[in-house]
């Protein structure tokens, strides 16, 4: 097996290796590979553990916030639906749900673009970045007042949250090892329910407030901005970029934190871009296979925007829907966190654990149409229960991030999952037509297909990532990127330092020590 981008330095004219050594420049390995160039391997657990605590302190909280800050800014449109943005703005049904679109459709565009950029700039101040630009946008949607005003600031806010899950997957990669990413993925998405909980109270709170001239729909706007620009000033200042620059962590913990994901198989991050690991992202099967699921798993998703319409529908009132929200909300948070837990508890469980957990979405889809429409208690049960199967995508993130080496490969791979996962969202708020009113059978038999279609799509890929384990277990041993050196200066002399494996960059099909978790 050749080295792609690696200079051989040590021929003989006859083409034999006088020395078992390849040399290679700082810029081809992670960024990491220097600092722990030559360092012992073992660390204690104990210390090891220490370090993850204090990690999870620094960075886990922030990630939460924002999380939690995102998820509640995007439902801003549905809560506003029902607080007048429709009047105001003199939406049609058709107006509405491009705005719902306009945002996926953003977010799709500038998705790989965005996905460079994290990984050419520090990630940390790029999604910062981000945060502030689509803070001012959210405030902007109060002085809008027509459709081609909020078509505006909602093309701003997809394209700035572009960012924000591709960045948290990188973050969580680079901190944390395999076993640990299901758990802390799960924590941080789990904020969406939290998000819906607390706008659900925030738009009660708006709906109170009687100003001349500012609807309420305006208010939750500018309180929402106003707590997201807030979570931007704070992203810049405390979050870090790696663990090799980490503020929090002392010079020696900062190498500690890199060793202790050694295991990962997938270092911490490479700033060169790399055409060969791109055009294997693509060609690789599992890649798609995510995709597919990704797509139909967030075609649903369009109930974000149209849950707080179909619960009015049911025959609730306006203030009864805002606070039934936050039931949403519960149910999002207890089944990620449960979902993710047995995840953990039970090895090589994902694709298990995501398929029953979508189980109950198919039931509340089969209720929702044929139980009678009179029992809009019934109905809204099973409106619920289609909440459950969110924990399916937390475990795929979580997932491909754990299956995937090669920093250019993952960027890329992580570009195409959330493309899929917008095209999804733009796609599903067409299903939403006034014809179909007011049982909307049709939207909600797609919903049940793409439940099922998921199910199958986390077996799939279970089936051949497990066949491409067994295949690679009756494989010779691979010695070619063994002898892998770098040049470090150390006092005043410049040395070359072995560089293990886990650090050179390589992606999950070039190492073939590579085992990918189920």
């Amino acid at each position: 097996m050749s080295s792609p981008g690696f200079d051989e330095k040590s021929i003989s004219a006859s083409g034999e290796k006088v020395d078992h050594h390849v040399e290679v420049s700082v810029a081809q390995v992670d960024t990491a590979a220097a600092l722990v160039a030559g360092r012992e391997h073992a660390l204690d657990p104990a210390e090891a553990a220490k370090l993850r605590r204090k990690i999870d302190k620094h960075i886990l909280p922030l990630m939460m916030v924002l999380y939690w800050v995102q998820f509640m800014d995007k439902t801003t449109l549905g809560n506003s639906a029902i607080l007048g943005i429709r009047e105001d703005a003199h939406l049609t049904t058709s107006q509405y749900n491009w705005l719902g679109t306009i945002f996926y459709l953003s977010y799709l565009v500038f998705e790989f673009p965005q996905n460079l950029c994290l990984q050419r700039f520090p990630v940390g101040k790029w999604m910062s970045a981000n945060i502030f630009v689509w803070a001012i946008s959210l405030c902007c949607h109060a002085a809008c007042t027509n459709f081609a005003g909020l078509f505006v600031v909602r093309i701003l806010l997809g394209m700035c949250e572009g960012s924000i899950t591709a960045g948290f997957m990188i973050v969580t990669s680079m901190f944390y090892t395999r076993e640990e990413q299901t758990l802390r993925v799960g924590y941080w998405f789990l904020m969406n329910g939290t998000a819906q909980i607390i706008s659900g109270f925030i738009a009660f709170g708006s709906l109170h407030i009687q100003t001349s001239g500012f609807a309420s729909w305006q208010w939750l706007m500018i309180i929402t901005g106003i707590i997201t620009l807030i979570t931007a000033t704070a992203f810049w200042f405390f979050f870090p970029d790696s663990p090799t620059s980490a503020w929090f962590l002392t010079q020696e913990e900062r190498a500690n934190a890199v060793l202790r994901i050694r295991e990962n198989q997938t270092g911490v991050e490479n700033k060169q871009f790399k055409k060969e690991q791109m055009i294997e992202a693509l060609l690789d099967p599992k890649t798609w296979l995510f995709a597919l699921f990704s797509a139909l798993n967030n075609i649903p998703n369009s109930l974000t925007n149209q849950r707080s319409i179909i619960v009015t529908d049911f025959g609730f009132s306006t203030l009864q829907t805002t606070l039934l929200g936050c039931v949403d909300g519960v149910i999002e948070i207890v089944t990620i966190w449960t979902g993710v837990t047995i995840a953990v508890k039970i090895p090589n469980s994902r694709a298990y654990v995501g398929s029953i957990y979508l189980i109950p979405n198919i039931l509340g889809v089969f209720l929702v149409n044929f139980l009678p429409w009179s029992d809009k208690i019934g109905l809204l049960f099973s409106v619920w229960l289609t909440g459950v199967g969110t924990t399916g995508f937390v475990l795929s993130l979580s997932w491909i991030a754990a299956v995937t080496s090669g920093h250019t490969k993952r960027v890329t791979t992580n570009a195409i999952m959330l493309s899929a996962y917008c095209i999804g969202n733009a796609a599903g708020p067409f299903m939403w037509q006034a014809k179909y009113k007011p049982r909307n059978h049709i939207p909600w038999i797609i919903i049940g297909i793409c439940y099922a279609c998921c199910i199958a799509l986390l077996l799939a890929i279970r089936v051949l990532l497990s066949r491409e384990n067994k295949r690679r277990d009756q494989e010779p041993p691979d010695l070619t990127y063994d002898d892998i050196y770098i040049e470090r200066v150390v006092d005043g002399k410049v040395t070359q330092v072995k560089v293990e494996k886990e650090f050179l960059d390589l992606t999950d099909k070039q190492n073939r020590e590579y085992r990918y978790v189920l």
